[in-house]
């Protein structure tokens, strides 16, 4: 018989599965199922500290969502279905039931806006505070976006760099554009270009390169941007939502602007352009992008992690193969050959 120390032990070591929708009693019957295979219901019931009447009923609903099933023979015995399986499907249920959440707080919010905007125009701007917060207003708009995210790239940031891959890719998948413009110190910090950005683009991101960004900007469709308050170059602790307005239009036509005049990085990390001269090789291209971009020699060895005497003797050897005496010139120079 099971003693109550036993049944105190087992209940200790019961899984948090209410945030999917399994109850106490049905999670700490089914984690009795995956510690001991093959249990009848009169031994879960002194294992968990339940009545059989209870475990019954337990096991019921565990068997109709997939939980558990019941073995052949008598006395009735049952077994746990594998976790992943089983909850794997409820935490899938229950994302997407979030999801569907979000937007619904969304459209309501769209409402909500329309309705005060003729007597609280402020309501058009919104303030929030602490990185969390503004992590998850990204995270948020990002997942909410119907056709495209416009984004401003430029150090510092709520978040490490790089650990919006899987969710842009995802959203890639779905049909989602991304516009990316990134600043100079964004494509210098170590390891970014090649463990983010690159991966970024060949994922279908459309990336761009510019020497300075006026500021940082993240924009879901032509209904939401967010842009930091404080212009700290070491933290961001509050920032402006700004929701359809003049100001967002402004913000649209800021970051059109800046596209226009940015360097295009797919360009130089795709394919070579129809008939290459010698020296258009993937890095070289990269190179190219970084100097136009007016990255200095020391953002450039960050970026593609060289020494200093590597990445000047590469920017000498690649002016010199472009006959210019300037980086401005080499610049002009590679784009009449068709290398930018």
């Amino acid at each position: 018989m099971t003693n109550s120390r036993q049944v105190a032990s087992s209940r200790q070591e019961d899984p948090e599965l209410e945030a999917i929708g399994v109850s106490a009693d049905d999670g700490r019957v089914y984690a009795a199922l995956i510690r001991h295979p093959r249990t009848s219901p009169v031994e879960l019931a002194e294992q968990c500290g339940l009545s059989v009447e209870q475990v019954a009923k337990t096991l019921s609903r565990l068997s109709a969502t997939g939980m558990a099933s019941r073995v052949p023979g008598r006395p009735a015995r049952y077994v746990a279905a594998p976790p992943d399986i089983a909850l794997g499907v409820l935490v899938a249920a229950r994302s997407d039931e979030l999801r569907r959440a979000r937007a619904s707080i969304e459209s309501l919010m769209k409402v909500f806006r329309e309705a005060s905007r003729f007597t609280h125009p402020a309501e058009l701007v919104e303030v929030i505070t602490g990185p969390e917060l503004i992590r998850n207003r990204v995270s948020l708009a990002q997942e909410n976006a119907r056709e495209q995210l416009r984004v401003l790239d430029k150090p510092p940031y709520v978040g490490t760099p790089g650990g919006n891959l899987e969710a842009e890719n995802r959203r890639l998948e779905e049909g989602i554009r991304y516009r990316v413009i990134y600043d100079r110190e964004a494509v210098a910090l170590p390891g970014r270009l090649h463990n983010d950005i690159l991966v970024s683009s060949a994922q279908g991101e459309r990336s761009r390169v510019r020497p300075e960004l006026p500021i940082k900007l993240f924009m879901a469709d032509e209904r939401m941007a967010l842009i930091p308050i404080s212009s700290s170059p070491h933290v961001i602790d509050a920032a402006y939502v700004i929701h359809p307005s003049a100001l967002l239009d402004a913000l649209v036509t800021l970051f059109e602007a800046e596209w226009e005049r940015a360097v295009p990085l797919a360009r130089v990390t795709g394919a070579p352009a129809p008939d290459p001269e010698p020296g258009t090789d993937a890095e070289t291209r990269t190179l190219l992008t970084l100097l136009a971009a007016g990255q200095t020699d020391e953002g450039i060895g960050r970026a593609l992690g060289w020494s200093p005497r590597t990445t000047q003797r590469r920017v000498r050897r690649l002016m010199t193969e472009l006959n210019a005496t300037t980086r401005f010139q080499a610049g002009m120079n590679a784009k009449a050959r068709g290398w930018l």
